[in-house]
């Protein structure tokens, strides 16, 4: 027996989240792409039980974040969801790996890498914190064009922005994020 609302598309039940910002709406459509989202934890992550943990952190950005952004296609941007979540779990498992065995060594070059790592990490998450506060549409071009290294072209067929308006998003996202970046170093 099937439910009435598997008969709903994924473009419909974004448009009544969007209208309502229910999360009923995602109920139904998460769901859907669960394998999906296991497969590219897994392709990243190679173990079981982190990819689980991966796709439960997905769920939880998609539900605090999906109403920051006017998202066309789900599945492409769910995609790109999953796979940042899964690099960024790995990244802080080799994070966490390398502490291990500086604490181990003592080596002061060792200490210093691990420093200039710290420091790149502030930078990273100050850059993290500073791409949120862009507009959505400069927002989403900078996170596909620098982190999916993904092209204008790519770009205008996952967003549905015309070339002019994608050119226009990274020049104004780029700039701004110069600006927020130097006023937050100026700071410290």
């Amino acid at each position: 027996m099937t439910s009435k609302n598997e008969n709903i598309s994924d473009e419909e039940l974004l448009n009544r989240y969007y209208q309502d910002n229910d999360n009923r709406w995602l109920g139904i459509l998460l769901p859907r792409y669960s394998l999906l989202l296991f497969g590219v934890c897994m392709k990243y992550l190679k173990n079981e039980e982190d990819a689980k943990d991966c796709v439960q952190q997905v769920y939880l950005k998609v539900i605090n974040d999906l109403h920051k952004f006017r998202v066309r296609n789900f599945k492409s941007w769910l995609y790109m969801v999953a796979k940042n979540e899964s690099l960024m779990k790995l990244r802080g498992q080799k994070k966490e790996t390398l502490e291990l065995v500086e604490d181990r060594t003592g080596n002061q070059s060792e200490v210093r890498e691990r420093e200039l790592r710290m420091d790149k990490e502030e930078r990273l998450d100050r850059l993290q914190k500073n791409l949120e506060k862009l507009k959505p549409e400069q927002q989403q071009c900078i996170r596909y064009f620098y982190m999916e290294k993904k092209s204008y072209a790519e770009i205008v067929v996952v967003t549905g922005y015309t070339l002019a308006q994608v050119k226009s998003y990274l020049q104004n996202g780029k700039r701004n994020l110069e600006i927020m970046m130097g006023a937050n170093e100026n700071e410290t």
